[in-house]
């Protein structure tokens, strides 16, 4: 949100500088937040995000159920190669087969830890560039909403970075949810939620 607030802050700052010196200016204010999180895009762009982490998830989890294999497998040639009962051959076998799945193990975990971080950072960059467009819907709606009712500037009141007082009288929030969420597909009074990315391997 606080990428959320740079750009609003900048806007109104730019909206300023272009209103003429000594011109009325007629003042109005929208809560951004309040925008962000009750547009319809914003609860379908979220719904997105969580279907791509949940395939994540299940890649991640696929691949740390292989390693739990090769851990298993690992744990039975170190037993092997300690067990007294087979010959001196078998047992060295088994230790030269064990260190062979112990590479194998750690380059595994390596690969699972490497292709974590990636998706994340995937999914990091994903989530930013759909708030940047989302913001930009919202901003061009408030401006059209505040053009329609002569208002010269449209002030941020959920930001204190934006507005210092505003008696919201000229609130203009819920016209322009309105506005956004008209013929919305989805049922914005839904919540959406999410949950962690990241899958925990064990060390052998």
């Amino acid at each position: 949100m606080k990428n959320l607030r740079c750009i609003v802050l900048t806007a109104t700052l730019l909206v300023a500088a272009a209103v003429p010196a000594g011109a009325q200016t007629k003042l109005a204010t929208v809560d951004m937040k309040k925008l962000f999180n009750g547009y319809w895009k914003t609860k379908q762009s979220q719904t997105i995000l969580e279907d791509s982490k949940a395939e994540l998830r299940k890649e991640i989890k696929d691949m740390a159920d292989g390693l739990d294999k090769s851990q298993n497998e690992y744990k039975k040639l170190l037993d092997k190669a300690n067990d007294q009962a087979v010959s001196a051959e078998e047992r060295d076998k088994s230790k030269v087969a064990a260190a062979d799945k112990a590479k194998e193990i750690n380059s595994s975990r390596a690969a699972i830890e490497q292709f974590q971080r990636q998706a994340e950072a995937q999914l990091a960059e994903k989530s930013q560039r759909m708030s940047s467009n989302l913001v930009l819907d919202i901003q061009k709606a408030v401006a059209d909403k505040a053009k329609a009712g002569g208002y010269s500037m449209a002030l941020n009141s959920g930001s204190t970075e934006v507005v210092v007082f505003a008696n919201n009288d000229n609130d203009i929030t819920a016209a322009v949810l309105a506005q956004i969420n008209a013929g919305a597909p989805i049922d914005v009074t839904a919540p959406a939620g999410g949950s962690p990315l990241s899958i925990s391997t064990n060390t052998p």
